[in-house]
């Protein structure tokens, strides 16, 4: 780097040049000197400048922000825009003062201004980004948009933004237009396709995912593939959240919304009930025909009198209309004992204040198996928190299982080992 002529230096450049020119060094020692020695000077100006603008028009906005009752402003601060609006403003001063302060040093203003252009791209990419925070935590706040995937939105965004930047670096880096290298672009647009292949999923079910109302933020959901069974807490361009029962947290690929089937109990939720549907399974030897005495005896539940009283005459009406020889049970209409059973178990549980019988209802018979007659119970009960829909079904289920000696029947259940040690010393007796 050569000392040029007086002419060509900018007055800055030249005082300071005359004042190390003093020290008797050499004219390219002097030239450098003087290029470091500003540059260093300029650096500190420039932070001396943000400094200034961060403690002093910061601390006087954050005030005049604290006084205001709008939600905005406070959010802006907190995601820090104003700060990062502040580092624009030393960028903007380099840019005015390198061609001012270095007037004849074409290739050193070239690599500064280069240097200054992307501090300014980046900048502004920084800013933009903590503008859509901002907006995002606005949006989180609304009713309307608290539970929509506002995260997904945001990172698309920000990949634009950051994608803009990136073009606009390598133009400033490499000197050619922008259109060159999304030109160039094009030809690797299939490794980009491969590079950001869960991306592209992921924000197009994100789309998906709100446009069809599939999934929102506070919904329980179910997905055995991935062991997730709790509440959505968040929803991005490329995971789901979910925070199951146990605490722990399972993130499910965006893209599986769409593609796999999951469990959302939201309707559930929404409708205010929740779904028992359990059975009780009996053994069919203990199903039979109930004696006269037998069914006096079951006159005396009060849920079954009046029914027992109406059917009884229905079945004698009908029995002596048809001539029935009531010598044979098999002949006519009688009462059974399951029958009895599964009208007390619909009496039981529609008279309870925490069964809803405005929703489905239904007490019946399933399919007999091998492991006896299922008897079901299809409701729903007043509530949806987990602990109290547990203890609405165990009462009733522990009430279930208690009358059924009265209605001589038996629940199956697999022998156990002392019922093996009962037959096998049965067995040893008769023998």
């Amino acid at each position: 780097m050569e000392l040029l002529d007086e002419n060509i230096q900018s007055d800055v450049y030249r005082s300071m040049l005359e004042m190390i020119a003093k020290l008797g060094l050499s004219s390219y020692s002097t030239t450098i000197m003087t290029t470091i020695i500003l540059s260093i000077l300029l650096v500190i100006i420039l932070y001396a400048i943000d400094f200034l603008l961060r403690k002093v028009l910061l601390l006087v906005l954050t005030n005049f922000i604290a006084k205001s009752k709008t939600k905005i402003d406070d959010l802006l601060i907190k995601n820090r825009v104003l700060q990062f609006a502040t580092h624009i403003v030393p960028v903007i001063v380099a840019k005015e003062a390198i061609p001012l302060i270095f007037k004849g040093f074409p290739n050193w203003i070239k690599i500064a201004m280069q240097i200054t252009d992307v501090a300014l791209v980046i900048a502004v990419g920084l800013l933009f980004n903590a503008i859509f925070k901002s907006f995002r935590d606005f949006l989180r706040g609304n009713k309307s948009f608290s539970d929509k995937p506002i995260d997904s939105y945001l990172q698309v965004m920000n990949i634009l933004v950051f994608f803009v930047c990136g073009i606009l670096i390598f133009s400033i880096a490499t000197g050619k237009s922008p259109i060159t290298f999304l030109v160039s672009l094009g030809a690797a647009s299939a490794v980009l396709m491969l590079v950001f292949k869960d991306s592209i999923l992921g924000f197009v079910a994100s789309i998906q995912v709100s446009m069809n109302d599939m999934v929102r933020v506070g919904d329980w959901i179910e997905m055995t593939k991935y062991g997730a069974d709790g509440t959505v807490t968040e929803i991005n361009l490329g995971t789901v959240k979910v925070q199951n029962f146990d605490k722990t947290i399972t993130t499910i690929p965006t893209y599986a919304l769409v593609s796999d089937s999951f469990r959302n109990y939201r309707g559930m939720q929404n409708a205010g009930g929740r779904r028992i549907k359990r059975s009780i399974n009996i053994k069919m030897n203990s199903i039979r025909f109930l004696t006269e005495e037998e069914i006096e005896e079951l006159k005396k539940i009060r849920m079954l009198h009046d029914f027992i009283v109406d059917r009884t005459n229905e079945i004698n009406q009908y029995n002596v209309s048809n001539k029935v020889d009531p010598t044979i049970l098999a002949n006519g209409r009688r009462m059974t004992n399951i029958g009895l059973f599964r009208q007390y178990i619909k009496t039981y549980t529609y008279n309870s204040p925490k069964i809803r019988t405005d929703l489905m209802f239904e007490v019946r018979q399933l399919q007999p198996t091998e492991h006896g007659l299922p008897i079901e119970l299809f409701m729903f009960t007043n509530t949806t928190v987990w602990n109290e829909y547990e203890v609405i079904m165990a009462d009733i289920f522990d009430h279930i299982i208690a009358v059924v000696p009265y209605f001589h029947l038996e629940i199956f259940e697999s022998p156990s080992s002392d019922d093996m040690r009962v037959i096998a010393e049965a067995l040893k007796r008769n023998n």
